[in-house]
């Protein structure tokens, strides 16, 4: 009798032992953040660190994301890609390496569009917030879609026409004329767009003037674009150059309207430019003064933990991990195919920047809001469907 108790006993330590050294899988999710925390726009970078910050903070602290009948917690892995296209693909390289369950960003086209061809090398899951440029979800061998990239914003085809009907039905522009950096993808595209949007309507551009990124003087654009007769500016440009752009236009006497695109949506634009940005228009994601009841919640949480009102890259950053939690549980188990299929069989999704339908690609179709700089501050005007 003593025998057998011993033997059960030593079958029961056994299995507890064999039950402790099975392998139970990851305690944590890791998801990499790829964004320009430092380098020229800086305040785009630290909008998404904040909002991705804020999405996996919510998930933690409600005990975790539930996927297959378990609770993961969230593991935020941050590069800095310094808003450089070379530095963007060393930051896709090193979450992938670091293994990643799929990767968040870049924001900016330019940084968007070589991390993108990294993640797609990888099958790694990447969602840029920001990125409006059609290349950052096209192959540029097949141009066909990529199949391991998405985005949550709206792309240029769609931005860069929602301006140009903009100046023409609500501001009466007969003369138009357009200032844009040539080395930038994003605004390249955008002004190529609104430049046809504009000819196919019987509007011929007056100026179509360009520069690269880094100057600081452009008086010479600016002297044509006035002696051509403009009666309004297009300056798909980020929020670091409009500014300069727009105070030396002023200057030289321009009187015409501004327009902008999403990339003037950092406040810190009103701080820079002041009394000169005035009255002038954007095209961007969201307009906080007439968000949802879930875009209302997601304000007050960012506002609480941050003290200011959250930015269109902040709105769409918390977004695209929406997006991700949610595929991630449809998909069932921590896997990059699974997850990546769960990712591309999204059919809608309701985020605080609206709702997001997808129709086969990684491309959203969502509407835009046109925003007015009024009393110092990003005020609603009206909506563009798509």
């Amino acid at each position: 009798m003593k025998r057998l108790s011993l033997l059960i006993g030593l079958l029961i330590v056994m299995g507890l032992i064999a039950t402790a050294c099975q392998p139970r899988g990851p305690e944590t999710i890791k998801i990499g953040l790829n964004a320009e925390l430092t380098g020229g726009v800086p305040v785009v970078g630290a909008s998404c660190k904040n909002g991705a910050e804020l999405a996996v903070e919510e998930v933690n602290n409600a005990g975790g994301l539930e996927v297959g009948g378990r609770k993961y917690k969230i593991e935020l892995l941050i590069e800095d890609n310094e808003d450089k296209a070379e530095s963007a693909a060393a930051a896709a390289q090193k979450l992938n390496a670091a293994g990643v369950l799929l990767m968040i960003g870049p924001n900016a086209s330019r940084n968007a569009i070589p991390a993108a061809e990294v993640a797609e090398q990888n099958k790694m899951p990447m969602i840029s917030p920001w990125s409006t440029n059609p290349k950052t979800t096209i192959d540029a061998a097949t141009g066909q879609p990529k199949k391991y990239v998405l985005r949550a914003c709206f792309i240029d085809d769609f931005q860069g026409v929602v301006a140009a009907r903009f100046a023409i039905t609500e501001l009466g522009t007969k003369k138009p004329a357009v200032l844009y950096d040539v080395a930038s993808e994003y605004n390249k595209g955008i002004a190529e767009i609104y430049k046809k949007t504009m000819e196919e309507a019987g509007i011929p551009v007056v100026a179509f003037e360009t520069y690269t990124t880094g100057d600081k003087d452009f008086s010479a654009q600016l002297t044509k674009i006035i002696e051509s007769g403009a009666d309004s500016l297009f300056l798909p440009n980020y929020y670091t150059e409009v500014p300069l752009q727009v105070q030396q236009a002023h200057k030289l006497g321009f009187q015409g309207v501004i327009v902008g695109s999403d990339s003037w949506g950092a406040t810190e634009l009103i701080d820079l430019c002041g009394a000169d940005c005035e009255g002038y228009f954007f095209t961007t994601h969201y307009a906080a003064d007439i968000a949802t009841p879930k875009a209302q919640a997601f304000i007050q949480a960012y506002q609480a933990k941050y003290g200011k009102v959250p930015d269109d890259v902040a709105a769409l950053t918390y977004d695209a991990f929406g997006m991700a939690f949610q595929a991630i549980q449809t998909a069932g188990k921590i896997d990059r195919e699974a997850v990546n299929q769960a990712l591309h069989s999204i059919p809608s999704y309701e985020g605080v920047t609206g709702v997001l339908k997808f129709a086969g690609t990684g491309d959203p179709i969502k509407s835009a809001v046109v925003l007015q700089i009024k009393g110092g501050k990003f005020v609603y005007y009206t909506t563009a469907q798509p």
